[in-house]
């Protein structure tokens, strides 16, 4: 008896575990960003912290996170009559050293 092919299918083993390490590092830092943003944005009543949801696109290897309030660009911004009160650039640049140090780790 002889099986051929085992050289692929470890190739495609370690393929496929590769990408699930990377749809891991996304959504935890997906995650993270969105925590992160829901604890530095100002409450008033809640509504736009509570609007800060994540959502996950392209099997997995595509995190998105954000407010969905119609106000939310002029808290963070700030417009003529109130002062910026940033939270999604802060959580960003936070989280996005964090997700380039988790892929490296991965490609090594």
């Amino acid at each position: 008896m002889k099986i051929t092919g085992i050289d692929a299918l470890q190739k495609k083993l370690r393929k496929n575990a590769t990408l699930d390490d990377v749809k891991h590092v996304v959504k935890s830092n997906t995650s993270n960003m969105n925590k992160n943003m829901q604890n530095l944005a100002p409450v008033d009543t809640g509504d736009m912290k509570r609007s800060i949801t994540s959502e996950f696109t392209d099997g997995g290897l595509t995190g998105t996170t954000g407010p969905h309030t119609d106000y939310d660009g002029y808290v963070e911004n700030g417009t003529r009559f109130q002062a910026a009160q940033p939270f999604v650039k802060p959580s960003f640049d936070v989280q996005k050293n964090v997700f380039k140090n988790d892929l490296e780790r991965l490609t090594k």
